[in-house]
């Protein structure tokens, strides 16, 4: 590479990002419940060396409207667990990070610690995790334990006000983001002996109870699971407004925004630079990345993609509508756009590929050989985790240090 690398993910969802690409030419919704259709996903990801990929998850199935349920059977409806299909995929794999998405809300943080910990045991340093809260009230029901706010149609108009009626769920994930880290520190990285001889498996001495106590919950630990190789496991969140970019700054490794251009980027990382400034977080002890979600539609052909999104379009009887930009057109110019946001601060991109296969594809096969065209992506990897990909170093145990 001549230039600063750039990096660069893809976020897998369903049959693609536009909800009519369940129907698009070259689709395979058949195949939507097997492992084998996410494993051919990522394995082109990782052809493609791709830093990572997430895998998206819920506590209810899709719906059209971001704050209630619906009944519609003209969209994709179910999923798989994310966690358990990334566990799947690892050994699959030998590079690409794979971080999959969990709700906190009403997950148990130790469930959580646990599960996150085990899929970087089975990538050998690749794994990452998404927080998400639970914002649709419906989804308590699934559970029975607690009621959460109940967002109204001018709520979801505007993701500040979604903000402020769910501050209360964002500071309980921030708990559990800290609940979840003091688990994975829980055991020393040398704690295990194995010593058949003298009949020594762990030293006791070097697993340490972390006696977690919050307004939420109390938890006193250690993990059953061993200290993760990457350390501490890459933890990502979403975030749209003030408060999510308050939980970035306090619980997170790698923070993904939806800006609408350049401008609009600019104005976003300010907003994410505030944030950090408010909690007193420390970007020299402790970084965070900043990467630009941008759904996209790719063809080689000028206008291809364009006339593409007019087809899936139709066929959902609605224009396609998303948080983050809509891009259509080709590599080039994909290229184009990203080299330009990059310079107002980010560290990568996290596509969403608007049809599954067809435009995953498009990124690995068109826009990633263009990238190096301009020298600024991977050849190889170089890394084998998932923090190294990043540049972020491997953190050590708190319990250890002191």
């Amino acid at each position: 590479m001549t230039g600063t690398p750039l990096h660069l993910a893809v976020a897998l969802n369903d049959a693609g990002w536009h909800p009519a690409a369940w129907r698009a030419e070259g689709a395979r919704p058949g195949a939507l419940f097997t492992a084998g259709y996410w494993a051919e996903l990522v394995g082109e990801a990782e052809r493609g060396l791709l830093d990572f990929v997430t895998l998206e998850d819920a506590l209810g199935p899709q719906s059209a409207a971001f704050h209630r349920p619906d009944d519609r059977t003209d969209q994709v409806r179910g999923g798989l667990d994310a966690v358990m299909l990334a566990a799947r995929l690892a050994p699959l794999t030998t590079h690409i990070g794979l971080v999959p998405t969990t709700s906190v809300t009403h997950t148990e943080p130790f469930h959580l610690a646990v599960g996150i910990a085990t899929l970087d045991h089975a990538g050998r340093g690749r794994a990452g995790w998404r927080p998400q809260i639970a914002s649709r009230a419906a989804d308590a029901a699934h559970f029975g334990r607690r009621t959460t706010p109940q967002l109204t149609d001018d709520d979801v108009r505007d993701p500040e006000l979604i903000a402020a009626r769910l501050r209360p769920l964002f500071a309980e994930a921030v708990d559990v983001v800290e609940v979840v880290r003091r688990l994975w520190d829980s055991w020393e990285d040398d704690a295990e002996i194995r010593d058949a001889a003298t009949g020594r498996f762990i030293d006791r001495a070097k697993l340490h109870h972390i006696d977690f106590e919050g307004p939420h919950f109390r938890v006193r630990g250690p993990s059953i699971t061993p200290r993760p190789p990457q350390g501490q496991p890459l933890v990502t969140s979403l975030a749209h407004a003030s408060t999510p970019y308050e939980f970035a700054a306090r619980a997170s490794d790698v923070v993904f925004v939806t800006p609408h251009g350049r401008a609009s980027t600019e104005a976003v990382l300010a907003q994410v630079d505030e944030a950090v400034e408010r909690t007193g977080r420390d970007l020299r002890a402790w970084p965070l990345k900043r990467f630009a979600d941008v759904l996209v539609l790719l063809d080689e052909e000028p206008g291809a993609a364009a006339r593409r999104k007019d087809r899936l379009d139709a066929l959902a009887d609605a224009e396609l509508a998303s948080d983050a930009e809509v891009f259509t057109g080709t590599p080039g110019e994909l290229a184009d756009l990203l080299l330009d946001w990059r310079a107002a601060g980010l560290d990568g991109f996290r596509l969403r590929p608007a049809a599954l296969p067809h435009d995953l594809a498009a990124i690995t096969r068109g826009l990633v050989p263009e990238l190096r065209r301009r020298g600024v992506f991977r050849t190889a990897y170089d890394t084998t985790t998932l923090r190294g990909h990043l540049g972020l170093p491997r953190p050590g145990s708190r319990y250890g240090a002191a």
